[in-house]
């Protein structure tokens, strides 16, 4: 594996086995001592173009705990914000010995272009950049799935083919949308995208997802895996929709929907959350809930994603 730059273009076969080494790295993680040697002499960099602490430390914990060496850059305070354009860092990074960048951009396709620049001769890993994609947390999300269906012993090798998921919410500017449904539809899983209209992007048509904009009529079909996203109020420039009270009637996940849920239903939200709007603390907080179980599988997984750039198979590939 060269880059991780989205789900879309992620084979089936690729993406089983970045899960099935993610198994291989949780159970190293259960460890007393968690640190493993097989990264020791790479560089990583966390490039962070945007704010985001729970995705930074995450990468950096994986990396730390692979013995990666680790530099944090961010934006913020460096010459970046001086005017220091993309192709000016890539190369101060290329200079200093990265082995692996992992990039996040407000821009739609700015780890592609860093990728295929040829600035940098290094793994790019896409931690999220615009509303395009974001892998990682796809591929932990699917993880986090895979474990609480078919169960953390008997999940590897294993697809979610069957299983329903309903994606609810800011559908219109959730790269974690984007890339989920991508990666599902890989996985075999059936995929409905529930929000107002307003919130969704042109030419979902597109997508391989059915859409609804009733959240009660399809949690009535007893979904497998409800996730919620949250309201990113940051991106949004325009009322659309009247108010945070009738936002959360329609579409939120309260703790008398919480209650319809049947049978082994888990309750997912990528973080962080708006509790009251999109989801109902009692609802975060149930059993059925998977957030806590999200942020561990983040390291695991980004731990795999970082092993196979940087591990000898991708020596052969350059």
């Amino acid at each position: 594996m060269r880059h991780l730059l989205d789900t879309r273009t992620l084979s089936r076969t690729d993406a089983l086995n970045i899960l099935d080494v993610a198994e291989d790295m949780a159970d190293t993680q259960l460890r007393e001592v968690k640190k493993l040697p097989t990264l020791r002499g790479k560089t990583v960099v966390n490039l962070f173009f945007e704010d985001s602490t729970r995705t930074r430390i995450s990468f950096e914990a994986a990396a730390k705990r692979l013995s990666a060496d680790v530099i944090n850059f961010s934006a913020k305070g460096s010459s970046v914000s001086k005017g220091e354009s993309l192709k000016d860092t890539a190369q101060t990074l290329a200079a200093i010995g990265a082995d692996a960048v992992v990039i996040r951009h407000g821009a739609s396709g700015a780890p592609h272009t860093l990728a295929a620049s040829g600035w940098i001769d290094a793994g790019i890993l896409n931690a999220g950049d615009g509303t395009h994609e974001h892998p990682t947390q796809a591929l932990l999300d699917a993880f986090t799935m895979r474990r609480r269906i078919h169960g953390a012993a008997a999940s590897r090798g294993r697809d979610l083919d069957g299983v329903h998921v309903v994606i609810v919410g800011d559908i219109l500017h959730s790269r974690v949308a984007r890339s989920n449904v991508w990666l599902l539809a890989s996985l075999g899983a059936h995929v409905t995208l529930v929000a107002p209209p307003t919130l969704l992007p042109v030419g979902i048509e597109g997508w391989p997802a059915a859409v609804s904009y009733d959240l009660d009529a399809v949690l009535a079909e007893n979904p497998d895996v409800v996730m919620m996203l949250r309201i990113q109020g940051e991106r949004m420039h325009d009322a659309f929709f009247p108010n945070s009270r009738e936002y959360s009637r329609r579409w939120g996940l309260d703790d008398e929907r919480l209650a319809r849920l049947t049978g082994d239903s888990i309750v997912m939200h990528p973080g962080p959350m708006n509790r009251g709007l999109e989801i109902s603390s009692g609802a975060a907080d149930s059993p059925r809930s998977t957030v806590l179980e999200q942020v561990s599988s983040g390291v695991s997984v980004r731990m795999a994603a970082l092993y196979l750039l940087l591990s000898g198979e991708r020596e052969d590939q350059r």
